[in-house]
């Protein structure tokens, strides 16, 4: 049995935020049915290239896997019947609706709970709904510039643009907080019997992230410093050139700084009054990186990091992302499974990567096609009244 067998969740959620939350736990086995606008579906279906169904978009093969489809107009009388049916079979309700715009339709809350007195209503939003910016509109690239996250690069490189990081990285973190956040509040019932209103809020959740370290000195009152952690934002901290590419090497403590500077040939720096008084005042390792910079390409990356390994250096080639389905720990783990979906084709899935050991690997549902499960959806609504099931 998967881990969330039983557990039913309602995902009315778009683009990243909402559905990556459900995959990880449709992963675990929870029975997620997502709620899409009929005919088009939601955007994350059109994220990556969707042949011969542009509706079928690469990303949407991961982020929506192993979930059920229902296409409805919640605006139609007879479509939002068909949710509150839903809703009152289900454990979890998620959306990322705005606030005044969910309860027009007639599924605030209070509604919700009318129709299931112990579900658990999460409400992903981009801003906590007691602030200021309650009813802004937020994505990724919002986020990123609100948190700050945007002046992280320019403290890196100097060039003073605000630049966003290549990733969606503020939807999947929102969205990791969003999957915890459904866990806790299914503990919680089971404990107590009581569902719950939760709230994700995407600037709360991503600025906690990236505030962990970045907030540093200046979470002091007063502040004994500015924000920013050092040794994140040093421009020399960047994989090293070797003969034929580039290596990430991380000299963390004393001891293996020590052994690198060994292996190196340059145990000398460490011994010198400039490195002695750098050191004091915790700014030495511009020091080591230019050192290692200096050194590193008298050898390729793979002579280096079979001497690395014997003497216990942490170091990883810096690889393309192109080579990533090709990595060797990858296929000796089966991180990536080549499998065929029926309206797609080929493709490469990646695995859950935490392994449960009261849980074994499974086969993991394929993504759906628009409304793909409406029909059968419904006919189990039916039984359900007829008191079939």
């Amino acid at each position: 049995m998967s881990m969330l067998s039983g557990i039913r969740i309602i995902d009315l959620t778009t683009v990243i935020f909402g559905p990556y939350a459900t995959q990880m736990l449709a992963d675990l086995g929870a029975e997620v049915i997502k709620v899409e606008t009929p005919g088009v579906g939601d955007i994350s279906r059109y994220l990556g290239s969707g042949v011969p169904d542009p509706t079928m978009g690469s990303i949407h093969l991961t982020v929506n896997r192993g979930k059920q489809s229902i296409a409805l107009d919640l605006k139609s009388a007879e479509d939002a019947a068909v949710l509150r049916e839903l809703i009152a079979t289900a454990d979890v309700f998620f959306h990322n609706i705005r606030g005044k715009a969910i309860a027009k339709l007639g599924f605030d809350y209070a509604a919700c709970r009318a129709l299931k007195p112990d579900i658990i209503y999460v409400h992903g939003t981009g801003f906590a709904q007691d602030g200021p910016y309650a009813d802004l509109q937020a994505y990724d690239d919002v986020i990123q510039a609100a948190s700050g996250t945007t002046s992280l690069l320019p403290r890196v490189d100097g060039d003073p643009r605000p630049r966003y990081f290549p990733s969606l990285i503020a939807d999947k973190v929102a969205g990791q907080f969003g999957a915890q956040a459904i866990l806790a509040a299914l503990i919680h019932k089971l404990r107590t019997g009581e569902g719950q209103a939760v709230e994700v809020p995407m600037f709360e959740c991503f600025s906690a992230f990236m505030l962990t370290e970045h907030l540093r000195d200046a979470a002091l009152d007063p502040p004994l410093g500015a924000a920013g952690y050092p040794r994140q934002l040093d421009p020399t901290r960047q994989p090293f050139p070797t003969r034929d590419g580039y290596v990430a090497i991380v000299p963390y403590t004393p001891e293996s700084t020590a052994r690198l500077m060994a292996l190196l040939g340059s145990s000398a720096l460490l011994e010198t009054a400039e490195f002695a008084a750098a050191k004091e005042e915790g700014r030495h390792m511009p020091l080591i990186y230019a050192e290692i910079a200096r050194k590193t390409p008298a050898k390729t990356t793979a002579e280096w990091l079979a001497l690395f390994a014997v003497n216990d250096i942490p170091a990883m080639a810096a690889r393309d992302l192109d080579d990533i389905t090709n990595d060797p720990h990858f296929a000796a783990t089966g991180f990536f499974r080549r499998r065929t979906h029926p309206d797609v084709g080929a493709f490469h899935e990646m695995q859950p990567p935490v392994r449960y050991g009261a849980m074994p690997p499974r086969d993991l549902g394929f993504a759906p096609r628009v409304d793909g499960d409406g029909d059968a959806i419904r006919a189990r609504l039916a039984d359900a009244k007829d008191g079939i099931a």
